[in-house]
């Protein structure tokens, strides 16, 4: 019996702060991928090595983990004042979805630096030595990012000092800046409130801070679902019992957000949104072995993402994190120590993150101007991906 060839497509493996993801042109694209759809879900589900019911995404280029189980796909913009379009996948590792629902703060590290290496990016917009200002549009969220990115003799710098604590190796510096992550005519807090009761029939009712920001998110107090704040990933994700909670705690605040219409659309929404619990700074020794001083922090955060808790931050988790720390009486900022606060130093499983926010109150209606963070990104491998043609 004869069977097709495998096709092969341009694509390039990067590394973009605590996360993976495989990168490609829209024009390199199959013609029929080009568009949003079956097809490109398909082959994107491929090209990772999902679903998988073993969970190890063997045969694909995923790592079987939410953090490197990611797809990503940019063009040149047509948005005004912007210089490339950035449209980001989740693929679930054991279910055929590829989740359009939200943005992958991490790999946005490298979408400027693909971007540039790509032609993406108009020539004269990038100097022979410096930093490249490349104008992001976020396509899942229709929101403008900054990336600032190192150049060397007119190329994209790598190499570097710079260490982000969940990356083994240091690299160079690429300060991100997410602008008006809640726009005017967007609720940043879905419910009218900095603090909610969430009922969660079966499990208990709990204080929430439920925002969107960066990517819609759910704020706990740790101390309310039995944790202290500062645990590392095997207390959670080696407990099935915890995870079914949480999974059930982010079903019914999704609803309560007004993200979906009946709780059991969760299981087809995994990207978003995401669960955190947060907790007073509290020392504790990092997944690295790096001892993390309680002085040396404002508050703990533990986040999960495709149903684990994440080995660090989801960059877009970290936008949440800013934000609400800004706004006095969220749970963020109220274990942070409240008040205001331009920036804020937090735990995680790795080490620990600075990010700042401005923030503003207008009228009684906070709105956020500008969040900043700084990550890494590093191009791993570049080259084809190759895929049974009978995909399509």
């Amino acid at each position: 019996m004869a069977y097709a060839p495998q096709i092969k497509i341009p694509a390039t493996y990067m590394r973009g702060g605590t996360s993976k993801g495989v990168f490609f042109n829209l024009a390199d694209l199959p013609e029929s991928a080009q568009v949003a759809g079956e097809t490109r879900d398909k082959l994107l589900l491929r090209v990772i090595g999902s679903p998988d019911p073993y969970g190890k995404q063997t045969d694909g280029m995923g790592g079987a983990t939410s953090s490197t189980s990611k797809t990503v796909i940019l063009s040149k913009s047509d948005q005004p004042d912007h210089d490339v379009d950035y449209l980001f996948g989740q693929v679930s590792i054991d279910k055929p979805v590829v989740d359009w629902s939200g943005n992958c703060g991490n790999l946005t590290a490298a979408v400027g630096s693909f971007a540039i290496a790509s032609g993406l990016v108009s020539a004269e917009r990038i100097p022979d030595n410096g930093k490249a200002v490349v104008r992001i549009w976020q396509k899942n969220i229709q929101k403008t990012i900054i990336a600032h990115v190192p150049i060397t003799n007119g190329e994209v710098q790598e190499t570097g000092e710079f260490e982000l604590d969940g990356v083994t190796f240091p690299a160079a510096e690429i300060q991100i800046d997410f602008i008006n992550p809640v726009d005017a005519s967007e609720a940043m807090f879905p419910t009218g409130n900095t603090v909610d009761n969430l009922e969660v029939p079966g499990i208990g009712n709990f204080k929430a801070t439920m925002i969107n920001a960066g990517i819609p998110t759910i704020f706990l107090n740790a101390e309310e679902i039995g944790y202290q704040g500062n645990e590392l990933q095997q207390a959670i994700n080696e407990d099935d019992e915890a995870l079914r909670m949480f999974e059930t705690i982010r079903a019914y605040g999704a609803l309560q957000m007004g993200l979906i219409e009946q709780v059991e659309e969760a299981a087809a929404r995994q990207h978003t949104p995401k669960v955190a619990f947060v907790s007073e700074a509290k020392s504790y020794r990092a997944s690295s072995g790096k001892n993390i001083n309680s002085s040396d922090i404002d508050l703990n955060v533990r986040a999960l993402s495709m149903g684990k808790l994440h080995h660090a931050m989801m960059g877009t988790a970290a936008v949440a994190i800013g934000t609400a720390a800004a706004i006095p009486g969220t749970l963020v900022n109220l274990a942070s120590g409240g008040g205001h606060r331009e920036s804020v130093t937090f735990g995680h499983p790795s080490g620990t993150l600075k990010v700042g926010a401005e923030a503003s109150n207008i009228e009684g209606n906070w709105t956020v101007n500008k969040v900043v963070m700084s990550r890494s990104a590093r191009v791993l491998m570049e080259g084809w991906v190759r895929i049974p043609r009978d995909i399509f």
